[in-house]
């Protein structure tokens, strides 16, 4: 009797927007990552007005993303904000890690895996080394998408409508010389990347500091994250660069593989 009446308390402060659109949330899993909008309305017995504006909501906090076409939704990485202790619990961080940890072995040098929230990577696993430079990263931090090379290829996907609706100022903000100045700045350097296995660009964000940059590859062939090889700027030649490119290629693959996504290994 004591539980119904806490129960009957407890319900007094429910924030029935707030229940109805975690309850939407919920309904995504590893085996139903796309669901509509009139799925979710009658799964939830909810109307489809209300779902849809929920849906618009979550959608522009980041929580969920509408996919190409307009018709089905799946989970976004804002639910990357709300802490990253259940970074561990995630399929891509908890398959990723062993794969970095493998590939610094290989190359000795610091290996990251990144991921894109909005205008923003961020690092969700690191696998670090010991080397004579060091960098500003950590676990969970945040650079601006459009000015590193990781966003470079997080970004490839978007059409110039999404990137626009994502860049709607006239000029983006510089970090050094390779920035892109505009968004069709940005969007011509994504075009001319569509062919590439891997970026590399001494200095890119960091002066004294280069990553090599491969795309992993998620349900579908859409890019859902990136591994990167940190090494020093003015340490780097032609054959160091090759060895990175083939080994950084190969985890990525395997990462694919895990991921569901067999990515062909011809053209390394």
């Amino acid at each position: 009797m004591n539980d119904a009446l806490d129960l009957d308390a407890s319900a007094k402060y429910v924030v029935p927007g707030l229940e109805r659109g975690l309850r939407i949330l919920s309904e995504f899993s590893r085996n139903e990552s796309r669901l509509s909008a009139p799925e979710l309305a009658r799964r939830l017995d909810i109307p489809r007005s209300t779902v849809f504006r929920l849906l618009s909501t979550l959608e522009l906090l980041g929580f969920v993303e509408r996919e190409e076409g307009g018709r089905d939704y799946s989970l976004g990485l804002a639910v990357l904000r709300l802490g990253f202790e259940c970074l561990a619990s995630k399929e891509l961080t908890e398959l990723g890690r062993p794969v970095l940890d493998r590939l610094r072995d290989q190359v000795q040098l610091p290996c990251n895996l990144v991921v894109r929230d909005g205008r923003s990577v961020v690092y969700v696993a690191r696998s670090l080394s010991q080397t004579p430079f060091s960098s500003m990263v950590h676990l969970g931090t945040r650079l601006p998408a459009h000015a590193t090379l990781f966003g470079r290829l997080l970004l490839r996907d978007l059409s110039y409508e999404k990137l626009r609706k994502l860049y709607p100022e006239e000029q983006l903000q510089t970090f050094t010389d390779h920035t892109p100045k505009t968004v069709d700045d940005l969007f011509r350097q994504l075009q001319a990347d569509k062919g590439s296995r891997y970026l590399f660009v001494p200095g890119y964000f960091e002066p004294h500091i280069s990553t090599l940059v491969v795309p992993v590859y998620g349900a579908g062939g859409a890019i859902v994250a990136a591994i990167g090889v940190t090494v020093a700027a003015d340490h780097s030649d032609p054959a160091q660069i090759t060895l990175l490119k083939t080994r950084a290629c190969q985890a990525a693959a395997e990462l694919s593989q895990l991921l569901d996504h067999i990515v062909p290994m011809s053209g390394i």
